[in-house]
Formats: structure tokens, sequence, C-alpha cells
């Protein structure tokens, strides 16, 4: 049973957007077609969307839990193994019980990263969009290193932006458009995944973007950073971010797992007698819905392994003495030889 948003789009077309309500769950089952479970009132949206063609639908929150046992029930899955994906956005505890209601017998089993660990790997169609958004998410890039000047304010920057994609005549046509970006300026660079407001960059203060550019859903994301005159706590801090992420793309290669790949970025950071200043992890796959939880994720003792054909995005940002949010990131395909990167930027701190 998927119920993740991202995934739900990957394996059907739908964008899972009506699930807000309640569950809207894709059965699937060897040997038979998809079948999914939708709000009745979303019936004709998720078919003109979605490739499925059987679907079955309920009316009010209260009835999903008998309707989808329904439906396991008439497909022989009433007493059977069943994978959730239980550590993903769209099926809350409240729902497990609600099925577990009605069929006693029903054995689940964590399906979390089934099918991130297929979406993982892209196809030549899939990195034809991600080359598409990046070439857009550098576009975002060029504006708003182009256009950091004293007085512009994070709305203004993200207008700029907004505009500059709009007049690409490549970008017609509703399939593109970018991300929610983060634009912060001086003191908002602590802030993490703060929304842009009217707040003005002065002279000698830092700028921190992170955006993505999104073809049918596909994401190809980035940090780049600069500074408006001089600051040294942050021109530190992107020194160091700088070689982490070099030792990241040297790191990558097939058969590499995920946690080794965390941990040579923890190296460089070890070495420099700076491991406090990185908080996170280094990184997660792309795709449709960057934001995915439950995907594969680059993090300490991460056992996944990276495979050709993987996007990856990985933004090494920092944390200063002070509390500054500040560093570079990579977007890179997992090939054959190595690292490719996927931005035609350069990592390299903007001077403005």
């Amino acid at each position: 049973m998927v119920t993740a948003n991202g995934h739900l789009r990957y394996l059907s077309g739908y964008d899972g957007s009506g699930a807000y309500f309640a569950p809207f769950p894709l059965i699937l089952r060897p040997g038979r077609s998809p079948i999914y479970v939708v709000r009745e009132y979303d019936e004709e949206v998720v078919r003109s969307y979605s490739c499925i063609d059987e679907i079955i639908t309920y009316t009010h929150q209260q009835d999903f839990g008998k309707v989808c046992a329904d439906v396991l029930r008439q497909h022989g899955l009433h007493s059977k193994w069943v994978g959730f994906e239980l550590g993903c956005w769209g099926f809350a505890p409240a729902d497990v019980n609600a099925l577990q209601a009605q069929l006693p017998d029903l054995k689940i089993s964590d399906a979390t990263r089934l099918v991130s660990s297929v979406a993982a790997v892209k196809g030549e169609l899939e990195l034809e969009c991600m080359r598409d958004a990046m070439r857009m998410t550098d576009l975002a890039v060029r504006t708003f290193q182009g256009s950091l000047r004293e007085g512009v304010t994070e709305l203004e920057m993200a207008a700029a932006i907004a505009a500059a994609i709009k007049a690409e005549a490549s970008n017609a046509g509703d399939e593109f458009g970018p991300a929610p970006a983060t634009i912060l300026f001086g003191e908002r660079t602590k802030l993490p995944h703060a929304a842009p407001t009217q707040h003005p960059i002065r002279n000698n203060e830092p700028a921190f973007l992170e955006i993505g550019g999104s073809k049918h859903g596909y994401t190809a994301g980035l940090v780049r950073c600069a500074v408006l005159g001089r600051h040294p706590e942050t021109e530190s801090l992107h020194t160091l971010a700088e070689e982490v992420i070099e030792a990241l793309v040297a790191a990558i290669k097939p058969g590499t797992s995920a946690g080794q790949m965390d941990a040579a970025g923890r190296e460089v950071l070890k070495r420099s007698g700076r491991q406090g200043v990185f908080r996170q992890r280094t990184g997660y796959q792309t795709g449709i819905n960057w934001a995915e939880r439950g995907d594969l994720s680059l993090e300490p003792c991460a056992e996944e392994i990276l495979t050709v054909g993987m996007t990856l995005h990985m933004p090494n940002i920092l944390c200063s003495e002070n509390g500054y949010l500040f560093g570079v990131g990579a977007h890179v395909l997992v090939t054959e030889h190595g690292a490719e990167l996927l931005s035609h930027t350069p990592p390299t701190l903007h001077h403005a």
C-alpha cells in the first residue's frame, strides 16, 4: 500500500494532493493491475492525471478503513503480509488502527524504503527532466548573484529570480517551475528553511540561497551563497564547506554505501577541528518530490548502496560560532566512473 504523495506521483502520475483529507492508497499486488482507493470527491482528477484504471472510492474520513479493508479482503489479502509506508507522510497511526479494526488477521510489514529504492535510480527520460530542472536552477543562481546589491530585499530577490525563469523562452509550458526558495540575508541566514521577507541586505553581510528548478515534479536543488562586501566569519565557513563538497564528490562511486559517503565529508570536518559546525545529514536522493520522508539519506551508518543512475543533493550548510548558516552544495548523478556534477555554476563563494 503506497501512501506517500511523492511515491504516488512516481508510480501513477497523480500527485496525491487530495490525500490531505485521508489516505489515497495505491494497492500493488504481484500478478494483477494496481488499485487506487481515493476520496469520491477527487475521483475525476485522479483519473485525469493518473495511469490507473481501477479506482475505488470512499466518501467520508470514517469510511476509509472499511472501504480499504474491503478491497484487501476481496483480493485475498486480509490475512497476508502487506507492506505499509510507515515512515512516510500520508499514513497516520489512526489509519493503521482503522484498517486493523476491520482486518484483525492482517500482517503489517514496514515497506517505507521500497518505492524510494526504485525511484532513486533514474531512467533517461527522468534524467532529461533533472538536467532541464538544473538548467533552471543555474539560471536562478546567476540571477541571485547578478541582482545582489545593497538594499535589495529577500522578496525582491525572489521576484527577480521568478521573472528570469519566466522570461526564459525554453521554459514555456506548465511543466516547468521553481520550487519554493530559501533566500536569506544578513542575520536572517541564521534561520533554517525560513521564507523570504522584506528584509534588505546591507554592506558586509552574507546572503544565502537554496533553490531548485522543477520539471514535471523532478526537482534539482542547489545551495549557493554570497557576501556583499566582506564577512570573515561566513567566508571562513564557506571555505570549509567547499573542502567538504570536494571530498564528497570524489568519494562517489557505484558500490559505495550512503554511510561511507557521509563519513568522507565528516573526515574533512574532523581534520579541520570544527566538527561542531555540521549539524545535519550529508544529503539525500532527488527526483519527484525532493522532500519526501523515508527516501535514501546520506547519514552515519546508512547501509543503502549507491547505484548508477541515482541523483543526489548534498547541501553542505555549516553553522558558524555565532549561528550563521552558510555553505555550498552539489547535485550529482552517479555514473560508472563516479560523480557527474549536474550544475554548471561554480561552488566558489560569490562576492558582490
